[in-house]
């Protein structure tokens, strides 16, 4: 059996469960057969455990008894969560591949695009990109960075979770009570890269969101928490609130809906690969350039930018017929990135096993 290294962000959001599901499928594919999916935490500092990341440690490891190393997906350039020994790293033995990371900028005070604090710095960037054999970003503001870094050969490769519809048959059947859901998917604030103005205007931005939802007829509203650090934020709104740790059932709930309303990226992507009707809120670069990159950028609301976003949300309500055409427009997009994915993947593969081969 092969034995494969998966370097991921593995904290409280179950948005990186639905990437990881994702990307497990077009590995998969891929393979064609069953691997040995070995998944590490991308940085300690959720877990008990020391060992994490691109460190001495898990690179010893993986020179042991690993046939190939896939980081990501997710935002891991970005927010100071890849924990990287570039030393150690030139001494990794089998094939690496960056699979669906980005990078992006956060809004400050004064509503102006900058780095985060905690960005991974260029130089580690651009070694840990040098490393590996495939580096694919996930959108095109990342793509245009590491190409200005000099590195030729990042792809665009956008994100397997708008292809999850492959393995819908996974899913487990929605309870009677729980489908046909009109969800609000929240972040909490605090956790929300926007000025501290912007951050205290959440909570009624989000009820006023509600009460024009339920003004429309959708009588079952539900506020969804991809992490438990948004229950707070949630129970605060005292509205009814629905919190989903294991990915299956997650996405079943997405699968069923019949409206998500969502400052989450990984709840609206979903969404697109289900066909589900959903309209997304976005507050920093990652997002907004995520959701350019899969040819929705145009459906996608600033909340930073926007005036009035209770209105905008209103004005894709009124349009919400218009979804299955913007899918067909995107569709060419999305072939071009899942070929990218699967011809990158499919290269691994084989140079996985010639590696194993040599064993």
């Amino acid at each position: 059996m092969l034995n494969i290294f998966c370097i991921r962000p593995k904290g409280f959001n179950v948005g990186n469960d639905a990437i990881f599901m994702g990307l497990q499928g077009a590995i998969a594919d891929a393979f064609g057969s069953f691997v040995n999916l070995i998944s590490i935490p991308a940085t300690s500092r959720y877990e008990s455990q020391a060992k994490a990341g691109l460190t001495s440690r898990t690179i010893h490891e993986i020179n042991q008894y690993g046939h190939g190393v896939i980081v990501g997906g997710g935002n891991l350039y970005e927010n100071g969560e890849l924990e990287v020994n570039l030393e150690a790293l030139k001494k990794l033995e089998p094939p690496l591949m960056l699979f669906s990371l980005s990078r992006g900028r956060i809004y400050n005070r004064l509503d102006k695009l900058v780095d985060r604090t905690d960005v991974m710095p260029d130089g580690i960037t651009a070694g840990v990109n040098r490393q590996a054999r495939w580096s694919l970003a996930r959108d095109r503001a990342t793509f245009q960075h590491l190409r200005g870094l000099g590195l030729e050969h990042v792809q665009l490769g956008g994100c397997p979770t708008i292809f999850l519809d492959r393995m819908r048959n996974q899913f487990p059947e929605v309870p009677p009570g729980d489908r046909r859901t009109t969800l609000v998917s929240v972040r909490n604030p605090s956790l929300m890269n926007i000025s501290l103005q912007r951050q205290i205007a959440i909570p009624a931005q989000v009820q006023s969101l509600i009460q024009l939802l339920r003004n429309r007829g959708h009588e079952d509203v539900r506020v969804l928490c991809h992490d438990h650090r948004d229950i707070p934020f949630a129970a605060s709104l005292a509205e009814p609130y629905v919190y989903i740790q294991e990915p299956h059932a997650y996405l079943a709930l997405l699968n069923s809906c019949r409206l998500n309303v969502t400052y989450r990226v990984h709840s609206a992507l979903p969404c697109m690969a289900f066909g589900t009707p959903f309209i997304k809120l976005s507050y920093d670069e990652r997002a907004l350039s995520l959701m350019d990159t899969v040819g929705f950028g145009d459906w996608n609301i600033d909340i930073v930018r926007d005036p009035d976003v209770t209105a905008a949300v209103e004005n894709r309500m009124n349009r919400l017929e218009e979804l299955p055409k913007l899918r067909e427009q995107a569709a060419p997009t999305w072939q071009t990135l899942r070929r990218t994915q699967d011809t990158a993947l499919s290269e691994f593969a084989t140079a996985v096993r010639e590696f194993a081969a040599l064993q």
